[in-house]
């Protein structure tokens, strides 16, 4: 059964589902980043994450390692050393925002001193698949929890059947580990296994990914399928990234993850006046 989508607190603030499209901001502290936006200085790292809230995020989302597809296969960052690229930063970004801090991070590890320091969400890319202890952590820091679909072998027969039917799943563990539905958004992992006409489809199809009934995070800035639509490098698809933007708000998307904050706030609050008028 899904959650009744009503509000959910993360850390001091209320987010009210339905009000309005909240953006949470992209903060990479990783030298190889896909969107080349990645900072590895503390001050700078923390510089722009006041620059996102000055300029209207709701939440920021700090990642210690890359996500490029070339990643998957191999063994990825050791928690070690993702612990060192992001804590500090996010004892820094928690002392100096007012707006929550969430960590991207599938680890479980990761995940426990990062709420330790501060974070008052999960932002997990493997939806509690890749490590066993990922779900059981989360249930006993008592944060929310954003459940991303991730396949990255492809080959869908029915795309947005088996994404809602795998996140569905993931919203499974969380339930069994002891996390509460109404503390889980679920994404379905644009740009993660998918082709450059999937990922289309999932954002003109996203109405019946709403019929889930969890909040929907949507994260399609800068991804390759808008490269690949307008043949255009990751530093110049703004224009390709507010369109993705307005038409995942039009399709029901409760939370834009995006690197460009304060062009992005803007896009949604027009979207959500028209779509609220």
């Amino acid at each position: 059964m899904a959650a009744t989508m009503r509000s959910l607190r993360i850390g001091g603030r209320e987010f009210h589902w339905g009000a309005r499209t909240y953006v949470m901001g992209i903060l990479n502290v990783t030298p190889d980043s896909f969107s080349g936006d990645g900072v590895t200085d503390l001050e700078n790292a923390v510089s722009q994450a006041q620059q996102m809230e000055q300029d209207g995020a709701d939440l920021i989302d700090i990642g210690g390692e890359s996500t490029r597809p070339e990643t998957w296969a191999g063994p990825g960052l050791s928690s070690q050393d993702e612990l060192a690229r992001v804590i500090p930063v996010l004892e820094r970004a928690v002392a100096a925002l007012a707006v929550p801090v969430s960590i991207d991070t599938y680890k479980a590890a990761v995940a426990e001193r990062a709420v330790a320091a501060g974070a008052a969400l999960v932002n997990d890319v493997w939806g509690l698949r890749r490590d066993p202890e990922m779900a059981a952590t989360v249930a006993r820091a008592g944060v929310p929890v954003v459940l991303m679909h991730n396949n990255p072998g492809g080959g869908y027969r029915d795309l947005i059947g088996e994404i809602a039917a795998s996140l569905r799943e993931s919203v499974e563990l969380a339930r069994s580990a002891g996390v509460t539905e109404d503390r889980i958004i679920v994404d379905p992992g644009i740009g993660f296994g998918k082709t450059h006409e999937e990922n289309l489809e999932i954002i003109r199809r996203l109405p019946e990914l709403r019929r889930l009934g969890f909040p929907l995070l949507i994260g399609a800035s800068r991804k390759s399928f808008i490269g690949t639509t307008l043949a255009l490098p990751a530093g110049e698809r703004l224009e390709g990234t507010a369109a993705a933007i307005a038409l995942s708000i039009a399709g029901g998307a409760d939370i834009v993850r995006v690197h460009d904050v304060k062009v992005m706030v803007r896009v949604a609050r027009m979207a959500d006046a028209i779509l609220q008028s």
